[in-house]
C-alpha cells in the first residue's frame, strides 16, 4: 500500500449513509438516558428530513426497542455492541482504495486511558462489516475527532492530542509520518490546543472545521466572560496565514462561539458550535440555548448557502461530570460515496 492509494473524502462529498449510536448505558449517563437520547433522536430526524439513510447502532434489547419507538422509519436501527456512542473515535474513518472503499481502523487506548469501556475497540469492526469494506489497520492511536479532511490532502489537528503523551508520544515529525501513511496527508496546519474541559484533550472537531478547499470555519469570543476566548483568538490566529496541501493562503471564517456554558452540576462545559454534522443537504449544528445561538445559526447559513442548516439542540449530549462531553459530530461517522462523485 502507498499514501497516495488512500483518498478520504471531505465531509461535504457525497455521502451513502451516516452513522451513529443509540445511548444504552445508563451509568454512562448519571443514570439519566432520556436526555440524550432525546438529541440523538433529534439529530436522526434532522438527517432523515433531507433524504440522508442513517444508520443506527443499538447494543441490547432494550436499546434497540426504545430505539425503533423513537426513531421510527427514519433510520435503520442495527444491533451491536459498544462501549459508548462516541463512533468519531471509536468507528472506523471510511475512506478510498485504489477505488475501493475501506475502512481505516487505528488503535484505541480510551483517549488516553481516561474512559476504558469495553467493546469500544471492536465496534468499528463491526461497522466496517456491516457496511461490506475491507479493512485497513495502522498501529497506533488515533481518533477520528482529532483529524479534519479537506478532501484534498489537508489535514487539521491539535498540538495537544496528536502530541500527547498519552496518546503515542509522537513528536510533531513522527505524527505527520503516520498521517501521511493512513491518509496520503500532504500537509498538516497545527492548533496548539482546543477547548477548556475537553474531554478528549483538544480534540479539533471541537475547535476548527474545513468547509470548502482552503476555507475554515472557527468561532470567536461570545463575550467578556467567554472562558475560552483567549484560546478562540490563538486559533484564529494560527489558522490566519496558514497554507494547505496546494500552496493557497486559508481564508478563515469566524462565527460566534457559544460563549460561557454551565452545565447541571455547574461546571464550566466545552460547548462548541463547531461540532456540527455535514451530511448530505444539511448541516446540523449543536445549540445549548446560549444567547449567541441564532448569529451562529445565521452566520453557518451563509457559510453553507447550497444546504439547510438546522440547529438542534445537544445540550443532553453534552452531559455533566463524567457523562457526556460531546455532540453531534463526535457520535457520527459519514460514509462516503464512489469516489467522482464530490461536489
Amino acid at each position: 500500500m502507498t499514501s497516495s492509494a488512500i483518498v478520504v473524502p471531505a465531509e461535504w462529498a457525497p455521502q451513502r449513509a451516516i452513522w451513529t449510536a443509540w445511548p444504552a448505558d445508563a451509568d454512562e449517563w448519571n443514570g439519566d438516558l432520556e436526555a440524550p437520547r432525546h438529541d440523538v433522536a433529534a439529530l436522526v430526524a434532522a438527517l432523515a428530513d433531507t433524504g440522508n439513510r442513517v444508520r443506527v447502532l443499538a447494543n441490547g434489547p432494550e436499546a434497540e426497542e426504545t430505539a425503533r419507538a423513537a426513531l421510527g422509519g427514519a433510520a435503520e436501527i442495527v444491533p451491536a455492541r459498544y462501549g459508548d456512542i462516541w463512533l468519531r473515535d471509536t468507528g472506523p474513518i471510511f475512506a478510498f482504495r485504489n477505488g475501493a472503499p475501506v475502512a481505516l481502523r487505528f488503535r484505541t487506548n480510551s483517549w488516553g486511558g481516561k474512559y476504558d469501556l469495553p467493546d469500544d475497540a471492536t465496534v468499528g469492526d463491526r461497522m466496517a462489516e456491516l457496511a461490506g469494506t475491507d479493512i485497513v489497520r495502522f498501529d497506533f492511536v488515533l481518533e477520528g475527532g482529532g483529524v479534519d479532511h479537506d478532501g484534498e490532502g489537508t489535514i487539521l489537528a491539535t498540538r495537544q492530542t496528536l502530541l500527547n503523551s498519552n496518546r503515542n508520544g509522537w513528536t510533531q515529525a513522527e505524527a505527520e509520518a503516520a498521517l501521511r501513511q493512513a491518509f496520503g496527508t500532504k500537509k498538516v496546519i497545527w492548533i496548539d490546543e482546543g477547548l477548556l474541559g475537553d474531554h478528549t484533550d483538544g480534540h479539533i472537531d471541537n475547535i476548527a472545521r474545513f468547509v470548502a478547499p482552503g476555507r475554515v470555519v472557527c468561532q470567536a469570543p461570545a463575550g467578556e466572560d467567554d472562558p475560552n476566548a483567549a484560546i478562540l483568538n490563538a486559533i484564529a490566529e494560527q489558522l490566519r496565514g496558514a497554507t494547505d496541501a496546494a500552496g493557497r493562503e486559508l481564508e478563515v471564517i469566524r462565527i460566534p462561539g457559544a460563549g460561557l456554558y454551565h452545565n447541571a452540576l455547574g461546571e464550566v462545559s466545552p460547548a462548541s458550535h463547531m461540532n456540527f454534522i455535514i451530511a448530505n443537504g444539511v448541516v446540523v449544528v449543536p445549540t445549548y440555548g446560549t444567547s449567541t445561538e441564532a448569529a451562529a445559526l445565521a452566520a453557518l447559513g451563509e457559510v453553507f448557502p447550497d444546504r439547510k442548516v438546522v440547529g438542534v439542540s445537544s445540550r443532553g449530549l453534552l452531559g455533566c461530570g463524567e457523562a457526556g462531553g460531546g455532540s453531534f459530530h463526535c457520535i457520527t461517522q459519514q460514509e462516503p460515496a464512489a469516489l467522482g462523485n464530490e461536489t
